[in-house]
């Protein structure tokens, strides 16, 4: 059998999503081998929003995280982490849920970020009004352009107004390049290195003004391994932790496993050379190109002529589409499984081919407690 067949499949609904723990703990390990130190990991949840997962890379030593939403910082904290970077500027009620969060988890630390006077402005004026001090990150944009504070001399002034607010205390630097995605190591590595470049004198001068060195945060799973041959900063690989066909296939020098499936199955023949499967828009990512959706692991010539919301439509040869049964189960591999993970309530864990617990994807939601 192959490594993603399960031995009784008829156990799992379809469509359901698949977490093989084996491999999820193989990920996890070369993370931590590839970065030297678990200390220089803040993995990012995002991509399995599962205080499990957390709780593993808790028992591997990793102890800082981040996220991206208010719910994501929640279920990190009640794993048990004990810091956590809310990777995302928080604004309107957000700010009040970030004061939630710290008098719910006192024993974690929360940091969040910032790239504009005013977004500093109104944390500073909020954490003064309760008598507290807010960490925070100043977010820079190397290239992206998403969000971040462009690298240029302003950078030092934020950095002098965040200072200069009692209700913040400044925490480090947050640079995040996934505009970065060269498959070969070397250019990515040159095209990293040219951006990261940018922000170093403004770096050195922050440093120099501040006293000590701050924690610098860089990049995420297409960059990390270019950013691990740097020391001093600290490495946020997310989608390593479950990696997925559209990173397996673009980045050589990262010997990650694919640790997450959607079972499917056989719903119609409704012609000649078509068969159709229960896996449509709202089970797996839909938000590239018809043919970077899926993988199926178990049909080797198939072509993905469609997708509603509850169906997949393929086309498979006369010989194939004669073999292949109603029922017939099929293991497809997402091209981008972060926001595939957000499609579920649950995920089937599997070890050794058998079903052995169900983990739920508590962050999937916007809303927790808080």
């Amino acid at each position: 059998m192959s490594w993603y067949q399960l031995n009784n499949p008829g156990e799992v609904i379809s469509p359901s999503l698949l977490f093989y723990k084996d491999r999820i703990e193989s990920n996890i390990r070369s993370m931590v081998s590839i970065a030297g130190s678990p200390d220089r990991l803040v993995p990012h949840v995002k991509t399995h929003k599962c205080p499990e997962i957390v709780e593993k890379q808790l028992s591997a030593g990793i102890s800082k995280f981040k996220c991206a939403t208010v719910a994501e910082a929640e279920m990190v904290a009640s794993a048990g982490a004990p810091w956590v970077l809310i990777a995302y500027q928080l604004v309107g009620p957000n700010i009040e849920r970030l004061f939630a969060l710290r008098a719910k988890f006192p024993n974690t630390t929360f940091a969040s970020l910032v790239d504009n006077e005013q977004t500093a402005a109104m944390l500073h004026e909020a954490s003064i009004s309760k008598g507290l001090r807010s960490n925070v990150f100043l977010d820079v944009n190397n290239g992206m352009n998403r969000t971040g504070h462009a690298t240029d001399e302003s950078l030092l002034s934020l950095y002098r107004y965040v200072n200069s607010l009692e209700g913040l205390a400044f925490g480090g630097v947050h640079i995040y390049d996934g505009h970065i995605r060269n498959p070969e190591f070397s250019e990515r590595k040159a095209a990293a290195d040219e951006a990261y470049e940018k922000v170093l004198p403004l770096l050195d001068r922050i440093e120099t003004e501040c006293g000590y060195e701050p924690m610098i945060i860089v990049g995420g799973s297409p960059s990390f391994t270019v950013h691990t041959l740097r020391p001093d900063v600290y490495l946020s690989p997310g989608t390593n932790v479950l990696w997925d066909w559209g990173y397996g296939d673009r980045f050589d020098g990262q010997p990650f496993e694919h640790a997450a499936l959607i079972l499917t199955r056989v719903v119609s023949k409704p012609a000649p050379g078509i068969v159709t499967i229960d896996l449509g828009h709202k089970a797996i990512a839909a938000e590239n190109p018809i043919e970077n959706r899926l993988r199926l692991l178990n049909l080797p010539d198939y072509t993905l002529l469609g997708q509603s919301e509850e169906h997949g439509v393929l086309q498979v040869g006369t010989d194939a589409w004669e073999a292949i049964q109603i029922g017939d189960v099929f293991y497809a591999l997402p091209y981008h499984i972060c926001p595939t993970v957000a499609l579920h309530d649950f995920a089937t864990i599997i070890e050794d081919g058998n079903v052995v617990d169900e983990w739920r994807i508590t962050a999937r939601s916007r809303r927790i407690t808080i």
